[in-house]
């Protein structure tokens, strides 16, 4: 049986929303970014000033096309045989599907030693960064009439939550040593953990810890998950180096490494994009980046005229316009992933073109990168993720000492 554990919750930390003086202007603010997934409950009244305007319902996604990898101005990229995935050491563009069987490493296998996995549990009354947020249920938010990139969302307010965490610590850990890491987000991530018992008995990674950390609760714009997530700053990176890493140290019994190189990342959809995110604004934490159907678009939340289109700048300034990072960086994206032209109409808020613009501007700033186009796939899809999550663990940490990676 898993050991769990709790953390006990204190006081509830009444500060206004966190660090950035924008928090102050909630009801006002104008907000940026696209409609990703909500929630299929009712909408719920609300007592929203009488001067904001009346409160959006959530808009109906339409269904995503499905895409041709070769379009015009995709990218290039080399078509694979079906069922074969990029090869671990390679940088570049690959295509493959339509089939996708889980890899042998996704499953338990015998003789293989099994690591031991830590469960806490974090209170927003216990984070000075997150006290926590939450919008209405079955509302969104309208356009701004100056600005379709702009979302004015006014049914946001402060709100408690709760946060799963789950720390895989491998059966080879040696206590006392600075261990290598992985920071995953929408955790829990079982596969992962059984990926890792694999890979690390094989040495084909090293010996590093994966923690796996839930969201604060709900999407997009106006919510916790999306506040942590689609802002385009350091402060998620900076929450988990502040809060989460040493109740992880204490909780797990595992000292956790300070060096950048021995550093991961990864998650999917917003959490893909928030795997960049930590390591683009702190690459003194984390050089290493795993994404699946990242959300590369425009769905920051607030407003922020320094990034105005979110998720979105990275492909269409940050990346072109800023020197080299040491990051290293896997990605993937599915033919028939999010596809949403939404009342804003802004026109940045396609996670193919995203990720096929990424890969762009990543080949050419002489990125070490990887891009696997799936077909027959959809948003973060788990059968390819059953099928390249080990691929990608073992690209990511390409050029990482595993020496010792067995007993």
């Amino acid at each position: 049986m898993l050991p769990h554990m709790r953390i006990a919750t204190s006081s509830w930390f009444k500060a206004a929303f966190g660090l950035k003086a924008a928090f102050g202007l909630m009801a006002s603010i104008c907000l940026i970014a696209a409609a990703t997934a909500a929630f299929g409950q009712a909408p719920t009244p609300s007592a929203a000033p009488s001067a904001a305007p009346a409160a959006a319902t959530r808009p109906q996604r339409p269904t995503p096309p499905t895409r041709d990898p070769n379009t015009p101005g995709f990218v290039t990229a080399k078509e694979l045989a079906d069922g074969v995935n990029a090869p671990a050491d390679a940088d570049g563009n690959f295509i493959i599907g339509p089939t996708h069987n889980p890899a042998t490493e996704m499953t338990v296998q015998p003789g293989v030693p099994q690591g031991t996995v830590f469960e806490f549990t974090m209170s927003s009354a216990d984070s000075k960064i997150y006290p926590g947020i939450a919008r209405e249920p079955g509302t969104f938010g309208t356009p701004d009439p100056n600005d379709p990139a702009k979302l004015l969302v006014t049914t946001s307010h402060a709100a408690p939550y709760t946060r799963h965490v789950a720390v895989y610590v491998p059966a080879q850990y040696v206590p006392g040593t600075a261990a290598p890491f992985i920071v995953g987000a929408d955790g829990p991530d079982r596969a992962l953990f059984t990926a890792l018992d694999n890979l690390i008995a094989q040495r084909r990674v090293p010996v590093l810890v994966a923690i796996s950390i839930g969201n604060g609760s709900g999407d997009a714009q106006g919510s916790e998950r999306g506040l942590e997530y689609d802002t385009m700053s350091g402060l998620y990176a900076e929450f988990v180096e502040k809060e989460v890493l040493p109740l992880v140290e204490a909780q797990a019994h595992v000292k956790l490494t300070h060096d950048p190189d021995a550093r991961a990342t990864m998650g999917g959809s917003s959490g893909g994009s928030c795997a960049l995110i930590m390591a683009w604004y702190h690459p003194e934490l984390y050089h290493r980046v795993l994404t699946y159907s990242g959300t590369y678009v425009n769905q920051q939340w607030p407003y922020n005229p320094e990034s105005p289109h979110g998720a979105w700048e990275f492909h269409e300034h940050l990346i072109p316009n800023t020197s080299v990072k040491p990051l290293r960086i896997w990605m993937e994206v599915g033919d028939r992933d999010n596809f949403n032209p939404n009342v804003m109409g802004d026109h940045m808020h396609d996670w193919v073109v995203a990720n096929e613009n990424m890969a762009r501007v990543l080949a050419a700033k002489g990125y070490r990168y990887q891009f696997v186009f799936a077909r027959n796939a959809g948003h973060t899809d788990r059968a390819v993720k059953q099928q390249t999550l080990p691929e990608a663990l073992e690209y990511v940490w390409q050029g990482y000492p595993v020496t010792g990676a067995s007993r």
